[in-house]
């Protein structure tokens, strides 16, 4: 039964939640000798504004890149190799892509991630990938 979460995707950001989910992860990937995947998802910005710098933290890859690279050195504190992607798009649509793409056997994600809109929690990345996944999303409150 070990093999039921061959591969976990851990879509990352810089958010409170991302953090908290963390341990959850860790768990997991220990119990059930995961491969870990860690995704980072530039997004891109709006096409209003192309040239104007963003107050968004996540349009810049070299910020991307280090919240990946601090996520993989926690990680392997824990005694965890990870893998890092970092892709650029929308981040809902990129999460379930990558998963399909790595054949994820779960996803686990914060309960909200920084790309909540101004619609609301309906309108968020995490209601987003719950509807969108090819496989059991995980979603640590």
């Amino acid at each position: 039964m070990t093999e039921i979460f061959k591969t976990v995707l851990f879509p990352i950001d810089q958010s409170r939640e991302t953090r908290e989910a963390a341990d959850v992860v860790t768990n997991v990937v220990k119990k059930y000798s995961s491969r870990l995947v860690l995704l980072s998802v530039v997004e891109e910005p709006p096409p209003d504004a192309p040239d104007a710098p963003s107050a968004d933290p996540m349009v810049s890859p070299e910020v991307v890149a280090k919240l990946l690279e601090n996520a993989q050195s926690l990680f392997s504190g824990q005694g965890i190799q990870s893998e890092i992607l970092e892709r650029q798009g929308k981040p809902a649509f990129t999460i379930c892509d990558v998963a399909d793409e790595i054949g994820a056997d779960l996803i686990i994600m914060g309960c909200r991630g920084l790309g909540l809109t101004e619609e609301g929690a309906d309108d968020s990345v995490t209601t987003r990938v719950i509807n969108l996944s090819p496989c059991p999303v995980l979603i640590v409150p």
